[in-house]
């Protein structure tokens, strides 16, 4: 996402997250959401803060070419690598540069909405869920993926991030986990006309390449690649080094294997 959301990046961050956020981070997750949306043949589906599309390109198989399948974010340099990718079978994927909570999408138009990880960057999530409620079909549905909790990787992150280079950095980072609970999610779905809303947990073993080098190309593809990248060489070394030492007790072969969480949500418009 880009100005209206707190996940913004710039330079070749766009190409770098695909590289490391999304197969590591967030591609594991995509399965999940999209076989909980249980999509049909001709369903028009709208990825919502999409990124460079994980979640659409395994949506357009499930619909088939009779359906359509919208990725809307942001953040241009997201769209751009977005298009340069392998198309998945299905429908063409129709990649649009949007608002969330103003998207030129007429009433009604939109049969199933998917939002990974999107939710808690939106500034004005009330309203982007309504935005959300105007474009479905009535009985259409939205199904969200809003981390449960920080996770032991993005702690260490965090923890190492403040220590060396500054509390506004570490604090940047850590909002991608600033998301709302269970109970606040379930509300802000009520509180913008959906309903038979649920909301249920889902875990997942992450397994991670050797720490030292992931997690300084993961934070060049973050909002704070700017910060990193102006520490001495020895410093981001030392910045690794922290992260590493902290995930010792979750070291597998070379890498590390780490437990995460997510709240998956679906209600219906």
């Amino acid at each position: 996402m880009s100005k209206a959301s707190g996940f913004q990046v710039s330079g070749n961050a766009a190409e770098l997250y695909e590289r490391y956020a999304v197969p590591y981070v967030l591609g594991p997750w995509a399965p999940e959401l999209v076989e909980l949306a249980a999509l049909q043949r001709g369903d028009r589906v709208l990825d919502l803060a999409c990124g460079t599309g994980v979640v659409a390109r395994l949506a357009a198989p499930q619909v088939g070419t009779t359906g359509q399948v919208i990725g809307m974010d942001l953040n241009a340099g997201m769209l751009a690598v977005a298009r340069t990718l392998p198309a998945p079978s299905g429908p063409p994927i129709v990649w649009v540069e949007g608002n969330a909570t103003a998207m030129e999408l007429p009433d009604a138009s939109i049969d199933v909405i998917l939002c990974q990880q999107g939710l808690q960057f939106f500034p004005e999530k009330l309203a982007a869920l309504r935005e959300m409620h105007r474009v479905l079909v009535p009985g259409g549905r939205v199904l969200l993926s809003v981390w449960k909790s920080a996770g032991p990787y993005n702690i260490a992150v965090g923890d190492a991030l403040e220590r060396h280079v500054d509390l506004e950095t570490a604090t940047k980072y850590r909002a991608n986990r600033m998301v709302p609970d269970a109970e606040d999610l379930h509300r802000l779905l009520v509180e913008s006309g959906f309903r038979d809303v649920h909301v249920r947990p889902s875990t997942m073993q992450i397994r991670l390449p050797p720490i030292e080098q992931f997690v300084l190309s993961h934070l060049s593809a973050s909002p704070v690649a700017g910060a990193v990248a102006a520490l001495t060489e020895t410093e981001r070394a030392a910045l690794a080094g922290q992260v590493r030492a902290a995930l010792h007790a979750y070291a597998d072969g070379d890498g590390v294997a780490v437990p995460d969480e997510t709240n998956l949500a679906i209600a219906y418009a």
